[in-house]
């Protein structure tokens, strides 16, 4: 997997690039967006990024075809895919060699939660943690320094782990995947 090398040096080209615009006052805060909407008869959830697509769906017992994995589980992958990507920068940005990588994130998810008799069980998920397993030639305190600067700058870690202001609001009406049909 000697490509992830190679992959680092092109990371590191595009970061210092994206460096540059960001001195020279080109690059502002991003807009992020994503639609779920849910199909009828199936309860599949279609979850659209950018121009990609997502299936969420859940298990049997749930009412669900298990044609995709659900909204917990994606949470997990999200997370997974965050640290991966963030480990990569790093490791790019200090030149440390990987030569494979990967990030496994479990939690606990408790069906019950919220039915009668269980009402102190939280809702989300908890008990999340991850392991990376990173071959790489490097100095185990390198790895460990690796360590420290991912969980400083990882955006969705951090967004795990601090507290967060989310809004919502429910408006009444038909839906955009409504009116287009």
């Amino acid at each position: 997997m000697a490509d992830i090398d190679a992959y680092l040096d092109e990371k590191r080209r595009a970061l210092a690039a994206r460096d540059a615009r960001i001195r020279r006052g080109e690059v502002s805060p991003v807009p992020l967006t994503a639609r779920a909407t849910v199909e009828g008869g199936s309860g599949v959830r279609r979850i659209g990024i950018r121009r990609h697509a997502i299936v969420s769906d859940s298990a049997p017992d749930f009412a669900g075809f298990d044609l995709g994995p659900g909204s917990p589980e994606l949470q997990l992958g999200v997370l997974g895919s965050c640290l991966a990507h963030t480990i990569l920068i790093q490791a790019a940005l200090q030149a440390i060699p990987i030569t494979a990588l990967e990030v496994a994130v479990t939690g606990t998810f408790d069906p019950r939660a919220g039915a009668d008799g269980f009402e102190d069980i939280p809702v989300h998920p908890q008990d999340l943690a991850y392991t990376v397993q990173i071959d790489s030639p490097a100095d185990p305190a390198v790895i460990a320094a690796l360590q420290v600067r991912v969980e400083k700058a990882c955006p969705i870690l951090n967004l795990l782990r601090q507290p967060q202001t989310v809004g919502g609001r429910f408006v009444q009406g038909r839906t955009s995947q409504e009116s287009a049909a």
